[in-house]
């Protein structure tokens, strides 16, 4: 008959057997286990828009520029995304009126989301209807202040109503979050001989 002790070790070997097994590469060579690196944190938006002023490469700040307004692209509604994408066809086929209700709809969903305002001014200026368009320009600013298209857009617009002063002053404040922005500073250097040394 087989000792107590000897049956006992024989019981226990399978157990310790599957035990090693399932211990990690590390035990056995004696070196811990390499930790998993935790995943990079997301660039943020004020990151971001520092990176674009610093930036004195056109083709990098253009790609920065991009990605603030992918950024600002993201209403965090699917029903906004959708009705603003429709409306981007409306533009697309000229339909200005259909674009500019959809756009109605938009700004009613997400009142917060300042490219909603900044797309709707766009339609407006489609219209022709620039108070209008001032009037979403200003509130999409007050809502983003670092949003270097609607400074823009408002230059562009109080130029066509030979504001040069307004002009200047949208596009410098364009121009001081995104230096290297296309055309604005060919806009600044116009515009800065007639408007500088006056009383604005």
């Amino acid at each position: 008959m087989m000792p107590t002790r000897l049956r006992a070790a024989l019981i226990c070997l399978p157990v310790l057997v599957s035990a090693a097994a399932a211990a990690p590469d590390a035990g056995r060579s004696g070196r811990p286990a390499p930790e998993a690196k935790p995943a990079p944190k997301p660039v943020s938006l004020d990151d971001l828009f520092a990176r674009l002023r610093a930036s004195e490469d056109p083709a990098e700040a253009k790609g920065i520029a991009k990605l603030i307004e992918r950024r600002l692209d993201a209403s965090g509604s699917p029903t906004a995304d959708l009705l603003t994408d429709r409306a981007r066809q409306a533009v697309a086929s000229h339909d200005f009126p259909l674009a500019a209700e959809l756009m109605d709809r938009v700004t009613a969903l997400e009142p917060n989301w300042s490219e909603g305002w900044n797309r709707r001014a766009t339609v407006f200026w489609l219209l022709t209807d620039k108070d209008d368009a001032l009037a979403d320009l200003r509130r999409a600013l007050v809502l983003e202040p670092r949003h270097f298209e609607a400074w823009a857009a408002m230059g562009r617009i109080y130029e066509s109503l030979e504001d040069k002063a307004r002009a200047l002053a949208a596009f410098r404040r364009a121009q001081a979050l995104y230096p290297k922005m296309e055309k604005i500073g060919e806009a600044v250097d116009r515009l800065a001989p007639e408007v500088d040394g006056r009383d604005l």
